[in-house]
């Protein structure tokens, strides 16, 4: 009867997430329309616009190769992978053994290494350009990243998400110095993970110092619906994980609760809303930067994730 539950609850995590992910982009979009004070989009208009490039073929460039045609599933199919790994409103998965941070990492420089040959492969100057500068924020990016799972896993003793999440909804770990950096630290590698503001401005495929959006400027039809599909696949998992990770109330238990996962179901529906709200004030109320600050943000929460490292180790030497 375990089985069937943990089969069970993968589905429904898997049919919740892909619903939810045109509705966090949509609704994102939203939000900023309206403190803008404008009316903005339907938060369905996602969905929309890749229904309709779903039925249109790609156009390819002549100097394009097999990289080209290839790349877009692969960048879908991994942000798919990692996104059915990260739990939503409830535990006891049947994937749950596989949900560890460092394998969701490894899925998401995956999808980044897809993402920059694809830009690289037709040719182009902005392609080129936009995957250098993928790459070199991905050298602090994912360090960080490592570093917010090796603090994760001092707390926990291990780095899957099923334990992590576990010891944090207990409240056992209490209000730590480590914890409150390694969440500013996961933020900022987030923020730099989904070309948001201020590293970039994915409302726009004019601005010079654009990254993500000058990688899949030779997209088109399909090939152009999935990397918008993998974009909001990417954005909704970041969410996920953060909700998982540093605010797991609600979360329902191990096996067949029907009332436990309606009131998870709800609970992560109502984190998703408020970190979508977060985000959609965050890029409201700042500007984007120049390129060149970039690396000095992304810095700035690589040296923070180090000093949650080290004052999480120093404390526990100490004790």
């Amino acid at each position: 009867m375990a089985w069937l539950a943990a089969i069970l609850t993968q589905i429904l995590h898997l049919a919740l997430v892909l619903a939810a992910a045109p509705l966090v982009v949509g609704g994102i979009r939203w939000l900023k329309a309206r403190m803008q004070g404008r009316i903005g989009a339907s938060p369905l208009q996602p969905l929309w616009d890749f229904l309709k490039l779903l039925r249109k073929r790609p156009v390819l460039a002549d100097n394009a190769s097999w990289i080209s045609q290839a790349a877009p599933y692969a960048g879908a199919t991994v942000a798919l992978a990692a996104l059915v790994l990260v739990p939503s409103f409830a535990r006891g998965m049947a994937l749950a053994p596989l949900a560890d941070l460092v394998l969701i990492a490894g899925l998401l420089a995956a999808g980044r290494v897809a993402l920059a040959l694809a830009g690289m492969d037709a040719g182009t100057a902005f392609g080129g350009l936009g995957a250098s500068r993928e790459m070199s924020f991905a050298a602090l990016a994912e360090p960080a990243l490592l570093l917010v799972a090796l603090v994760l896993a001092m707390l926990a003793g291990s780095t899957g998400l099923e334990t992590i999440g576990a010891l944090f909804q207990d409240g056992s770990l209490g209000l730590r110095v480590s914890l409150g950096l390694a969440l500013v630290a996961l933020l900022a590698v987030a923020v730099a993970e989904n070309a948001r503001i201020p590293v970039d401005n994915p409302a726009t495929h004019l601005e010079l110092t654009m990254v993500h959006e000058a990688m899949i400027l030779e997209a088109s039809g399909r090939h152009l619906a999935l990397w918008e599909a993998a974009s909001a696949l990417r954005l909704t998992l970041w969410l996920a994980l953060i909700a998982a990770i540093f605010f797991p109330f609600g979360t329902a238990p191990v096996g067949f609760a029907p009332l436990g996962w309606a009131v998870g179901i709800g609970a992560w529906v109502a984190k998703m809303a408020l970190l979508c709200l977060a985000l959609a004030a965050f890029e409201s109320a700042i500007a984007k930067m120049r390129v060149f600050r970039v690396p000095e943000f992304l810095g700035a929460a690589l040296l923070l994730g180090l000093l949650a490292a080290l004052l999480l180790f120093l404390s526990t030497r100490l004790a």
